[in-house]
């Protein structure tokens, strides 16, 4: 016997549907679903996380954003009322009575669920929900295990947002960072598996400059908001915003400089042909040595090259890899001829 059927839709009815506009708490930066925030131990989360809750319970803009004025639920799980109090002398001359807190809560799958759900409904124009720590409500003696730890990590994201979707609400989760760290992607920091960076919505990493620095890195992406980096200072207990790049930005910064000396180098030559180690000399690069060349060449070559003019082809003669650069002056005509409209 078949089970209920799936519900679907055709893509002309969806295209005609009206729907309501992705709920931000924070424009542009926190959206409705679930979010994480995941920093090093003591590196200063529970601060802004403070501070953000005041910001939204207050209708204040968060850094230069406009904020949804709403009542705030803040479980601070790691914490105890005398050092939230301590924290609002410091950040606060009038503390609102819409900002609530708990430091004692159930856990997912014991309680947690249905006392989220019991309290919206008492007081439902709660639209932010911050959970400081995700560690603190998981039951992991109660964990079935068969599903792994990637399942495992999914599951409990998945419950939260469950509420999150139904009840139209954003929920940010306050979570750690491994020791070990990651060049290719920050977010592989993040403590436990893949299964949680999957689950989220969206996720904020919070990184220091250095260990002793009063500045950090917040980065931002997500499925609602595009990625973005902010730079913050510690200062008063706050962190204040000092700059803002977009994702492009982002991109623009990431390419190594040698790549833009590379073109120049080639326009110069229009063609060269010898190995790594004697492009290096010919360049008279300092700051790439010959090892890196190729790979870097490799990497960017769509992205970077090949829209500036540049080919590439290699090959081995005996003990020798060869680099073999060209340059071609790019000409709209003959590219509008060689489209498929002609």
């Amino acid at each position: 016997m078949l089970g209920n059927e799936l519900v679907t839709i055709d893509a002309e009815t969806l295209m005609a549907t009206p729907f309501e506009k992705t709920m931000f708490i924070v424009e542009g930066l926190i959206p409705q679903g679930v979010g994480i925030l995941c920093g090093s131990s003591k590196i200063g989360k529970s601060w802004l996380m403070l501070w953000l809750g005041l910001q939204v319970a207050q209708g204040n803009p968060v850094w230069d954003s406009p904020t949804l004025a709403c009542d705030v639920l803040y479980l601070c799980l790691e914490d105890t009322y005398n050092r939230i109090q301590n924290r609002l002398y410091y950040l606060t001359e009038e503390a609102p009575e819409n900002l609530r807190f708990a430091v004692i809560s159930e856990q997912l799958g014991g309680g947690l669920e249905e006392q989220i759900t019991s309290f919206l409904k008492k007081y439902p124009n709660t639209k932010f929900v911050i959970i400081d720590t995700l560690q603190k409500i998981r039951n992991t003696k109660a964990a079935s295990g068969k599903n792994g730890m990637y399942g495992d990590d999914y599951d409990d994201i998945c419950a939260l947002k469950s509420i999150a979707d139904e009840k139209n609400i954003s929920i940010m989760l306050v979570h750690h960072l491994r020791k070990t760290k990651d060049s290719d992607d920050p977010f592989n920091q993040i403590s436990g598996s893949t299964g949680i960076t999957g689950a989220v919505d969206t996720a904020y990493l919070l990184k220091r400059t250095t260990a002793t620095s009063d500045t950090a890195t917040l980065t931002a992406k997500g499925r609602d908001i595009e990625m973005q980096q902010l730079k913050l200072r510690f200062e008063e207990r706050v962190w204040e915003l000092t700059e803002k790049k977009s994702e492009e930005e982002m991109k623009n910064e990431a390419i190594p400089p040698f790549l833009f000396r590379l073109v120049d180098f080639v326009k110069s030559r229009q063609e060269w042909t010898g190995t790594a180690t004697e492009l290096v000399e010919a360049m008279g690069e300092t700051e790439v040595n010959h090892i890196s060349v190729t790979r870097l060449i490799s990497h960017f070559y769509y992205d970077i090259l090949v829209p500036m003019g540049v080919t590439y082809d290699t090959k081995r003669t005996g003990s020798k890899r060869l680099i073999m650069l060209q340059f071609h002056e790019k000409n709209d005509s003959n590219d509008r001829n060689d489209s498929c409209d002609s």
